[in-house]
């Protein structure tokens, strides 16, 4: 009963550590790097960390749980610390042992910290980040739109596409580096026009976002970077990514979940304090939608197979939906006081538009914009 107890942990550090700062680390970088550090600290960063490694190896439906916890209280943290836990559970899920002797036993407390880069596998066409074998190892190519982390996660794991089409799962470093290219005894061929013998990583200034800024969001250019076989975590097969989409449609609704939860709890408080006997109503119907959303969403993950089904696309869509309608709750139920950079509720509102856009797929833009276009009836 370990992971049990980790959770409770976690809850309680979210809401005593977290939860009186959550305001200030959307905005504050530095905030949110000490509030990053306590989890470490508190061994709350790797939670899928299989046992034998020193982890609780948490199950699903209790990481779930703690995914809607997080970003209950923060959806800055939620967005920046679930790259590293998807690290932690890909390199464990992969199939190099050294690899996972040498990260996991110090990805717990924050020693070792590890984003995520391979949105750009999602793409159609002609692929923009793309990785060459050779000696040794592969030479990567190409261009990462969305490196979240910059400054906390010295490296990532990045998804290029191989020439047959497989996907190569890589541990990269997340800053600038010129790098000499010896040449592989003749295999090695530079695929930039200039014929460089050099590779290098260049990284973007961080973007400027509505939401979530404080994560520190960057681009990265890779040209002929050498990447050894000792960093490679695991190949996919073609269409790995397209597939384990449509298997995790549901799953990604979590987050919209705890959104949801944290509009719902600022409407709560507003009931409290506000003479109205309609706010407590509403309270009472989220509430009653949110058991029956979470119950839709646990159906939906048991089915079998690795098709989009409509049960899918409707409960994801649904939680999109909620989240906003929750966060709009809670704005109307703040008053003018919701206008404020510093009201929970402004932040609430735009952590949903973050949660209706991640990992997003045609699938779901569209099962989200039936829904919306529905409500006129």
């Amino acid at each position: 009963m370990r992971e049990v107890e980790v959770l409770e942990e976690a809850k309680r550090f979210l809401k005593e550590e977290v939860a009186p700062v959550a305001e200030i680390i959307d905005r504050d970088v530095d905030a949110l790097r000490r509030i990053v550090d306590r989890m470490g600290e508190c061994g709350l960063l790797a939670l899928k960390r299989p046992e034998k490694f020193g982890g609780p190896g948490m199950s699903d439906p209790l990481f779930r749980a703690f995914q809607e916890e997080v970003a209950r209280v923060s959806g800055t943290l939620a967005f920046l610390t679930t790259q590293h836990q998807s690290a932690v559970a890909m390199i464990a899920a992969g199939s190099n042992e050294a690899l996972k002797q040498t990260y996991l036993p110090l990805m717990a407390d924050g020693t070792r910290l590890v984003g995520i880069g391979f949105s750009q596998l999602r793409r159609g066409g002609p692929p923009i980040m793309r990785a060459t074998r050779v000696d040794g190892g592969y030479l990567l190519d190409g261009h990462v739109p969305w490196i979240t982390g910059w400054s906390f996660y010295p490296e990532f794991m990045l998804g290029a596409t191989l020439p047959d089409s497989q996907s190569l799962f890589v541990i990269a470093p997340l800053i600038d580096i010129d790098q000499e290219i010896p040449q592989y005894s003749g295999v090695f061929k530079p695929t930039s026009d200039d014929q460089s013998t050099f590779g290098r990583i260049r990284v973007s200034p961080p973007m400027q976002l509505a939401a979530m800024g404080a994560a520190m969001t960057v681009t990265a250019e890779f040209t002929n970077y050498f990447a050894s076989d000792d960093k490679v975590a695991f190949i996919k097969p073609a269409g790995w990514i397209q597939n384990n989409d449509m298997i995790n449609i549901a799953l990604q609704g979590h987050f919209a979940i705890g959104c949801a939860m944290a509009g719902i709890d600022v409407v709560r408080r507003n009931a409290q304090s506000k003479p109205f006997c309609f706010l407590p109503d509403a309270v009472t119907s989220f509430e009653s939608e949110l058991a029956a959303l979470r119950m839709a969403t646990a159906q939906a993950q048991k089915t079998a197979g690795e098709e989009t089904t409509p049960a899918r696309l409707e409960v994801r869509a649904w939680a999109i939906d909620f989240s906003v309608r929750c966060a709009h709750a809670a704005i109307a139920s703040s008053s003018g006081a919701s206008n404020s950079i510093d009201h929970p509720a402004q932040r609430i509102y735009r952590e949903a538009l973050v949660y209706t856009v991640s990992a997003q797929t045609p699938a779901i833009m569209e099962a989200t914009l039936n829904r919306l276009v529905a409500r006129r009836t």
